[in-house]
């Protein structure tokens, strides 16, 4: 989504950099249009600002959810309320039956309370010695992992057809025990998507369905037309060109957001670049960014 602002300057330039400080972002990241240029006049009189429009991109918001409304439960459904019990009718009392008086009987003498003994405590049993337990086994040295591979080709041959693409998967397991798949075929754009994001879901899937129900799990990478080292040098170079701008013009600069694997590969890129240059993200995901940050060392 493009959003703009309209920002003035005593020169066209001043007017552009005071958009780009209010923004906190570069050059390279926005597109300028010139409104009104600059007029000194004559000895300061008649002289005009210049005023300049910038245009930049920020992410779309996601549109918030459809809340469902829980329905109506059915007339059937609903517990009927129990029906009352008729009163029942009354039973004729009987007349009582008429006695001969009997004489008051004396008040009998109160007892003395007793008091009452204590019964004896029972004797404690005498503790039963418990049996040992058993000593923990120690730790089973971890054998050599189950070999995955025709797990993983099968899964990836299924995929692939059902995303009618003739790709086939190649892997080779490294040193590490990680499998690195290549998908292999003709016009793998589709399966690469919009920086990648479509390999990694593809990447996301085949670790979840492969480590299901495993007790250890391994470690899959995939990639297509060698896609993720020319990612990877594609962000080394992005992290050097602005960290130069940031010592350049002493400020932080901000980078578009990223995945964690982009972000590691930028911060990597950063840590040894220069004593006054340092990485940081921030935001939430799918929006987590990296800020290059510019402070001099003393």
């Amino acid at each position: 989504m493009l959003k703009s602002i309209e920002t003035t300057g005593k020169t066209e330039n001043d007017a552009v950099n005071a958009a780009l400080k209010q923004l906190n972002l570069d050059r390279d990241s926005v597109s300028v249009q010139v409104i009104d240029r600059a007029k000194t006049g004559f000895l300061g009189i008649g002289s005009k600002p210049a005023r300049v429009k910038v245009t930049y991109e920020v992410p779309d918001e996601p549109a918030p959810a459809p809340v469902e409304e829980a329905p109506a439960p059915a007339a059937e459904d609903v517990p009927a309320a129990p029906a009352k019990a008729a009163p029942m009718e009354a039973a004729p009392a009987e007349q009582p039956k008429l006695q001969p008086e009997k004489k008051a009987d004396a008040p009998r003498p109160a007892k003395k309370s007793r008091p009452k003994k204590k019964k004896p405590a029972p004797e404690k049993a005498a503790p039963v010695p418990a049996a040992e337990e058993p000593k923990a086994a120690a730790p089973a040295e971890e054998g050599p992992v189950e070999d995955r591979t025709e797990r993983i080709v099968e899964f990836l041959t299924g995929l692939m057809e059902r995303l009618d693409s003739d790709a086939k998967p190649v892997v080779t397991v490294t040193e590490d025990n990680i499998y690195q798949v290549e998908l292999v075929g003709e016009n793998l754009g589709a399966l690469i998507g919009r920086r990648g994001e479509t390999l990694d879901a593809i990447q996301q899937l085949t670790n979840y369905a492969v480590n299901n129900n495993q007790s250890r799990r391994v470690r899959i990478h995939i990639d297509a037309e060698n896609y993720r080292s020319k990612r990877e040098e594609s962000l080394q170079r992005l992290a050097r060109k602005t960290a130069g701008k940031a010592m350049k013009y002493r400020r932080n600069m901000m980078l578009e957001p990223m995945n964690a694997y982009e972000r590691h590969v930028i911060h990597a890129a950063l840590q040894d670049y220069d004593p006054n240059i340092s990485t940081y993200s921030t935001g939430t995901e799918p929006n987590r960014r990296i800020v290059v940050a510019y402070r001099r060392s003393k």
